[in-house]
């Protein structure tokens, strides 16, 4: 049939385009009837008897009197739909043959998961890395997000986000491994960006863009970077970094000048730029470092110094659930900083606990330090599910 493609987006968002008209599931707040459409179009190339589409949106305990009328008042909505792109479109394109409904080929479909998925596995074809990246970048530039955003909890859409977020992620890994291979580092540093916007949790990623900032000598980009990334996976899985990154963080954060330094520009370097009144809070690896000078220090001069593993947990001594632990733990970070000293030391160590560095002060002292600590929470949260707990131990 001659006329226009019919171009079909899926990825990011679920539209249709017929000449110079739009239709779009933001369109109408009828999710089925666009789910519908879209299981249609995805399976073009098959057909369906009534009861197979029956059992796949009246199979979830929702009740329909007549589920075979509540289907076809549904193809009546979609061909209504498909008639704005042009005036009998919908009669055209949903047909019914011999009990079994089928999407009509008849017109040119352009279809953006085809066209993805086609560039991708030439891609993976694909024996020279010029032509490999090339297809990676134009199935990446299709990818405006995962499958059908707004179909999620639906049973039939499941596998297919999955599936399509995959070939993205490889597609990303890919393509940055060929323009770091081709010192084309700007670029992959904004794939990078990209990518983990869509795949937030795929330390990899964050190890490709770490090291791409370093070499362009953003060390300030690095760190951010870092610390966003920490805290996205404390938050989502209760996991620290894995030991590359942090030493990719900890390479970041050596400032190496380019020239010789007078001793009050070193002096301002060093220099804490805002101190806080109470105690220092740093990252964990951090920690590790002041601890181990702490305890180099106190084997030469015999002082005392302590450290307190703070816990939260429930009642009853199980993990809080992640709507009142988050809160908890941020609640007690505050607290414990404006309640301490100004050389003492905090880090989050776990999801659930912080560990606390009390320089000059015996053990006796520093239990009462923590016993303060959970009475001045209890006081200041008294409807809080959180219970804390500690332990003392002198440096070693």
């Amino acid at each position: 049939m001659n006329g226009p493609t019919l171009q079909v987006q899926m990825l990011g968002q679920f539209t249709l385009r017929y000449g110079d008209r739009t239709i779009s599931d933001s369109d109408d707040r009828s999710r089925r009837v666009w789910s519908l459409l879209a299981y249609m179009i995805y399976n073009h190339g098959r057909s369906f008897a009534q009861e197979e589409l029956i059992h796949l949106y009246w199979s979830n305990g929702e009740k329909s009197a007549d589920p075979g009328n509540a289907l076809k008042s549904i193809f009546h909505r979609i061909r209504t739909a498909l008639d704005k792109l042009q005036p009998g479109l919908g009669r055209l394109l949903i047909r019914r043959k011999a009990g079994r409904y089928f999407w009509n080929n008849v017109i040119p479909l352009s279809l953006d998961i085809e066209d993805f998925e086609a560039h991708f596995h030439a891609a993976e074809a694909a024996g020279d890395d010029d032509v490999r990246l090339s297809e990676y970048q134009a199935a990446l530039a299709l990818y405006a997000g995962d499958p059908l955003p707004r179909m999620t909890d639906e049973i039939w859409t499941i596998p297919i986000v999955a599936y399509y977020h995959s070939l993205y992620t490889r597609a990303a890994a890919g393509a940055i491994e060929l323009l770091e291979k081709q010192e084309r580092t700007a670029e992959a540093v904004a794939l990078c960006h990209q990518a983990i916007h869509i795949e937030p949790y795929q330390e990899d990623l964050y190890e490709h863009l770490m090291r791409g900032l370093l070499r362009t000598g953003d060390m300030k980009g690095t760190m951010s970077v870092y610390e966003e990334m920490s805290e996205l996976l404390f938050a989502h899985f209760g996991v620290m970094p894995s030991e590359t990154l942090r030493t990719l963080y900890r390479q970041a954060t050596r400032t190496v000048n380019d020239r010789t330094l007078t001793m009050d520009e070193v002096c301002s370097q060093l220099a804490e730029p805002a101190p806080h009144g109470g105690a220092m809070v740093c990252e964990y690896d951090f920690f590790k470092i002041l601890y181990r000078a702490e305890a180099r220090s106190i084997a030469r001069n015999g002082h005392s110094a302590n450290i307190c593993l703070l816990s939260v947990s429930s009642k009853d001594g199980e993990m809080l659930a992640r709507r009142s632990l988050d809160p908890a733990m941020n609640n007690l970070q505050v607290l414990v900083q404006n309640n301490l000293r100004r050389g003492d030391v905090i880090a989050r160590c776990s999801i659930s606990q912080y560990i606390i560095l009390l320089p000059q002060a015996n053990y006796e002292n520093s239990r009462m330090v923590a016993d303060r600590l959970v009475s001045a929470f209890y006081r200041r949260y008294p409807h809080s599910p959180a219970r804390l707990r500690y332990t003392v131990q002198p440096l070693a």
